[in-house]
């Protein structure tokens, strides 16, 4: 019942939202790809002082983007439209596929001290469903088909467990967000979701939606945290300040993550599991266009 993995097929941006005013004679800006993980607006303010903090130390203007879904800043990547991005860890996988990009650094927030998060699958605790059995002839809500934790480890997770997402559901959405997902599940929209368990307790320490109101029904093994990705061709120089400036930030909000203790590097192997999970699920990464 679920749906079939998106084409590259949407405008490449759905939002272009330059930081602050920069003189008209400004060096070429560095331009930087936000996956939708929450709402775009949202997405734009939670990451906007990082980003302005990037901007006062490279010495050059930054300008932010966010797609109206994954593959678009993957294709926006591919296209050289975009110098630098943040991504999830499937879509980073996938992009590393398609197009001449490598992962080069990693949040680490003050909250977990680590670099690494979980999916989760939630339900509503009035709702009966307390285990992945449960779910049979249920309706779900995935994030989108590139999520790693919206999608691609719980799918992989219900097939370990036994379960054929194919035919466990009785309906199937991709929201869009995990935000939207979550809120799926608490106003009834959904029986269950899949969603990142930080945006989860994001949400809930922002009042959106109760604690008491909802229960986890699937936990996934840890999955490496979302990459900050660059174009391979991106000059030596300006890769060198972006990670440097990078590293030097710390205690300011970044997207869905929370506050940082800084940016460390990472590489493409830390992403092997991601494949691995891709392979289990029989997915040819390069023929998701």
């Amino acid at each position: 019942m679920t749906q079939r993995f998106f084409p590259l097929r949407r405008a490449l941006l759905a939002l272009a939202l330059p930081l602050c005013a920069l003189p008209a004679a400004a060096a070429q800006p560095l331009t930087i790809g936000l996956i939708p993980a929450e709402d775009s607006q949202a997405m734009i303010e939670s990451s906007r002082q990082v980003l302005d903090s990037l901007q006062q130390q490279i010495g050059v203007p930054v300008k932010a983007f966010v797609a109206t879904d994954y593959n678009g800043v993957i294709e926006a990547l591919r296209a050289k439209k975009l110098d630098v991005a943040y991504l999830g860890p499937f879509s980073y996988v996938m992009a590393s596929s398609i197009a001449d990009v490598e992962a080069f650094s990693v949040a680490v927030t003050k909250k977990t001290g680590q670099s690494a998060y979980r999916s989760v699958i939630i339900a509503r605790k009035d709702s009966g469903l307390g285990t992945p059995a449960d779910l049979k002839g249920r309706s779900f809500a995935f994030v989108d088909p590139t999520s790693a934790s919206g999608h691609l480890f719980p799918k992989a997770g219900l097939l370990q467990a036994g379960f054929d997402p194919e035919r466990t559901f009785g309906r199937v959405i991709f929201s869009g967000s995990h935000d939207a997902s979550i809120l799926a599940v608490a106003n009834k929209k959904v029986d269950a979701a899949a969603v990142a368990d930080r945006i989860l307790a994001s949400a809930i320490a922002k009042g959106t939606v109760k604690q008491e109101d909802l229960q986890i029904v699937w936990s996934s093994s840890p999955i490496p945290e979302s990459p900050m990705v660059w174009r391979k061709d991106l000059d030596p120089a300006m890769k060198e300040k972006v990670a440097k400036a990078l590293a030097q930030v710390k205690d300011l909000p970044w997207g869905d993550q929370g506050v940082l203790n800084g940016f460390q590097p990472t590489n493409d192997a830390a992403y092997n599991v991601v494949r691995d999970t891709a392979r289990t699920l029989k997915l040819d990464l390069r023929s998701m266009k």
